[in-house]
């Protein structure tokens, strides 16, 4: 081999040699990434963390129930009545649903008015003009027995017209439809309305499931919305508590006497406002006033102060409705 040759080969060889091997840039990159962080790190001044970081999610929400326990102490929940029209297979009346209801409601802490006390001093009738959604009476009704929040609704279970393929078994669908109602303002505020449909082979167990079902869907939806509006209203209101009252006035046949009538209720500001004249057709006049006395103790009022030149007779006193007739005195 030649002289040339081998210098030449190992000039080459220098030539390689001078160029750095992949493991080496590899390393090289390492160490380059290494130094950047040191600098960064002496760089950037060091971060202090504060105990709130550390404060895992159950802490957050222990204090999330906390502030929750310290709103309703501040705000009690309100005492609830349930007025609930529920039939069973269509027509046959039963209270599975005032059952399920004051039982949820309670669990979470609602003083629900006692269900047999409420019917043993309700007519039938008045159950149903409440239940149709006459409010005013609803208001009424629910300042007799002391509740803050009334819950009206409906609640109807019915089987399907066949069984189900090749069984004994037949669908059962029930129906429950919820609305809340402050007694002090008559609004509205919450509201709630759910269906379930069971299977089962008897009748009343099947339509009993499905009301079960229904109203304990609806009072869980019901219940929470009744707490938030109530505490975002701050609760019960500040303005003097009262009921409204229908009063129907009979025999005020002249103007004088109508004028005299309104005049009168005016006068007694301290039991009695919001006076509002609703109609005057045929020598009856139809009034709609709030009163911080019961009606019967109004109707009494009214009985022992009546407007000059007439006197009452009371024809007829119900929770939320009087009706009296004006008689002239001799000689007017």
């Amino acid at each position: 081999m030649k002289p040339s040759q081998i210098s030449f080969a190992n000039g080459e060889d220098d030539m390689i040699s001078s160029k750095p091997h992949p493991g080496q840039v590899a390393l090289l990159k390492l160490a380059a990434t290494i130094a950047f962080f040191l600098v960064s790190g002496c760089a950037t001044s060091p971060t202090h963390e504060s105990p709130a970081d550390h404060r895992s999610g159950a802490d957050h929400l222990e204090s999330s129930t906390e502030a929750a326990s310290i709103r309703k102490a501040a705000v009690p929940l309100p005492r609830i009545m349930l007025m609930i029209d529920e039939k069973s297979l269509g027509t046959i009346p039963t209270s599975e649903v005032e059952a399920m209801g004051v039982g949820i409601l309670t669990g979470l802490g609602y003083t629900v008015v006692d269900q047999d006390t409420v019917k043993a001093n309700i007519k039938k009738d008045q159950q149903m003009l409440l239940m149709s959604g006459d409010t005013r009476g609803a208001k009424a009704m629910a300042l007799q027995f002391g509740a803050d929040v009334i819950v009206l609704g409906e609640a109807v279970a019915k089987p399907s017209a066949r069984r189900i393929a090749d069984t004994n078994l037949r669908a059962y669908q029930a129906i429950v439809t919820l609305r809340a109602v402050r007694t002090d303002n008559s609004a509205t505020i919450a509201s709630a309305s759910e269906t379930e449909t069971v299977a089962a082979l008897e009748d009343v167990s099947g339509s009993s499931q499905a009301l079960k079902k229904a109203a304990r869907k609806s009072f869980e939806i019901l219940a929470p919305k009744i707490e938030s509006a109530w505490i975002a209203s701050g609760g019960a209101s500040a303005e003097p508590s009262g009921q409204p009252i229908t009063l129907t006035v009979g025999g005020v046949d002249k103007t004088w006497k109508l004028k005299a009538v309104r005049d009168s209720l005016r006068e007694m500001s301290r039991n009695v406002s919001n006076i509002i004249q609703r109609s005057y057709t045929s020598g009856v006049a139809v009034f709609e006033v709030t009163s911080s006395l019961p009606a019967e103790e109004l109707g009494e009022m009214l009985l022992v102060n009546p407007p000059e030149g007439i006197k009452y007779q009371i024809l007829e006193i119900q929770s939320g409705k009087i009706s009296i007739r004006a008689v002239p005195v001799e000689g007017m």
